[in-house]
């Protein structure tokens, strides 16, 4: 398995460039196409993507541990494809719709800034997680964990309380109806 360490990537070295079973540390990737680029059984550690595509990457046995997304575009992405053991990464001013996190363990993440439309968070471990500033539309909550969980800044979220786990999470006085929603309620 090739080892790549403390290189940065522009956009131009991203294009045919091969990810499938190498290890990555510590690199940056800057503005790279890597739109449906196959991540298989790759290794990211401590890794920045800066404003990168990665729409419809396939991630079957990826690694990423303590990888930072910001600016990118990660539609459509299977996270819940990846190696689950050490799974840690964060989210700035990125669009993750159409993307699922099914089934992830994914403690304490941070999304700020982000497009969450129609992301899968089912079955998903979100203990501890922030939501700072992102759009939940149509995002699928049910049987999560959202323990301690940070929604004060987020909006567009309809989260049933009875199909998931809220302990001590936190909401917003404006945002408590999206916790009403399935009661088809009027609140003014």
């Amino acid at each position: 398995m090739p080892l790549i360490e403390e290189v940065t990537y522009s956009a131009n070295e991203c294009l045919d460039m091969q990810f499938y079973d190498h290890d990555f540390e510590l690199c940056t990737f800057n503005h790279c196409d890597l739109s449906e680029a196959d991540f298989s059984s790759a290794n990211f550690i401590d890794c920045v993507f800066n404003n990168c595509n990665l729409s419809l990457v396939k991630l079957v046995g990826t690694v990423f541990r303590d990888v930072k997304f910001s600016g990118c575009k990660i539609t459509g992405v299977l996270f819940d494809d990846c190696n689950s053991i050490g799974l840690s990464f964060s989210f700035d001013n990125c669009m993750l719709n159409h993307s699922s996190f099914y089934k992830t363990r994914i403690r304490k993440i941070l999304f700020k800034s982000c497009q969450l439309k129609e992301v899968d968070f089912t079955d998903c471990d979100l203990t501890s997680a922030v939501f700072n500033d992102c759009d939940l539309t149509d995002a699928k909550f049910e049987n999560t964990i959202l323990e301690k969980a940070d929604l004060r800044t987020a909006y567009n979220y309809s989260i049933d309380p009875e199909k998931n786990k809220l302990k001590q999470a936190k909401f917003s006085l404006q945002g408590v109806t999206g916790l009403l929603h399935k009661y088809n309620i009027v609140i003014e």
